[in-house]
Order: structure tokens, then sequence, then C-alpha cells
């Protein structure tokens, strides 16, 4: 029932009515300042939501997010740190379980997965790094959710492990948002 309350808040993260065309207002220094992230520019002068539906990588995300009721809330003002898994990350759950989270009666399961993904702060990865020095190398993250993950690195990347050992690597580090920041995942992680 987690697993499906987790998937669903990210697939709600992703998928919303935003806009997928830049406006005239997204300057270049906007878009040269974030990375691409699923074919697309990010723009830090746009919210999460409105980064988050052109990547073609957070599809997944996206559906789940809507699904999960949390367009709304990830549209706000923030701050927020989002973990957010890539449609490979998805992929990983076993077969069934993404569609499963997705219906209707799973939506409190849904929101408790989406959820762990996210933290109420804005959080660059030097943030980071810099907890888990202070730390003695391992910081824990409490999320929206009421998950409790540890992060760690090695060498450059940043990797989140879930209450049940799951492991998160960050691919994608610091796409800077109007309302926090978007650290890109290759696994879901799953509430205990």
């Amino acid at each position: 029932m987690k697993l499906l309350t987790t998937l669903t808040v990210t697939t709600a993260l992703a998928i919303t009515g935003c806009s997928s065309t830049p406006s005239s207002h997204d300057s270049m220094a906007d878009k040269h300042d974030n990375p691409m992230v699923g074919g697309a520019p990010m723009y830090a002068s746009k919210n999460i939501i409105e980064n988050a539906v052109n990547s073609k990588d957070h599809t997944t995300l996206v559906a789940a997010v809507k699904a999960a009721g949390l367009v709304d809330t990830l549209q706000g003002e923030g701050p927020f740190t989002v973990f957010a898994p890539t449609n490979a990350a998805f992929d990983k759950l076993p077969k069934g379980a993404v569609a499963n989270l997705l219906k209707p009666e799973n939506k409190a399961a849904l929101q408790e997965v989406l959820t762990c993904h996210v933290v109420g702060t804005n959080a660059l990865s030097s943030a980071i790094t810099t907890m888990i020095d202070d730390d003695m190398g391992a910081h824990p993250v409490p999320t929206l959710g009421g998950c409790i993950l540890t992060a760690t690195y090695k060498g450059d990347t940043i990797m989140l492990e879930d209450e049940n050992g799951r492991m998160a690597h960050v691919t994608i580090a610091d796409v800077k948002q109007s309302n926090g920041v978007i650290h890109v995942i290759d696994t879901v992680l799953l509430p205990k």
C-alpha cells in the first residue's frame, strides 16, 4: 500500500496541465543555468511542475503526481527539494506496481510514495554533501511523507537509501526551480 502511495505522488508531480512551451520571459541565462533533463531545458524561473512536464524521462512521475493530487502542492511556494525518479526507475518496480498505484482507490498510498521523494527545503548538492560530511558520512533526510532517507556520497555522486535498503543515485543534480530544486534519481524510494 505504501508503494502505491509513493508512486502516485511521484506521478502526480510529473503530470500536470502546465504549458510545455517556453515563454518569451525565459531568458537564455535562465535556460543555461540549469542542466537539460529528459531532452528539455529546465528554467529556474519556472516551478517544479512547469519544468517536470517537459522532461520525456519523467512522464510516469508526472502522471503519478496528477493521480495523487499533488500538482497544486508542487506548484506552490515551497521551497521543495524533489528527488525525481525517471521512467526507468519506475520500470524497476515489480510488474503492475505502477498501474496499481495509479488506481483512484490507491491515491493515499501513491501520495505516501511520492512525498517520500520530497523535502521541505531547498537543498542543493553542495549543501547535502556538507551535511553528510558534518554527520561523519551519512545524513538523515526526513521527507514530507514521513520517510527517513539516508544520504551519503562517493566521489561526485550523492546516494539516498530508503528505510527498506533501496539505494538511489542522483544522476542529475541541482536542477533549480522557482520554488526549490530537483535532483534526478535512478530508483524509486519506498516507505517502510
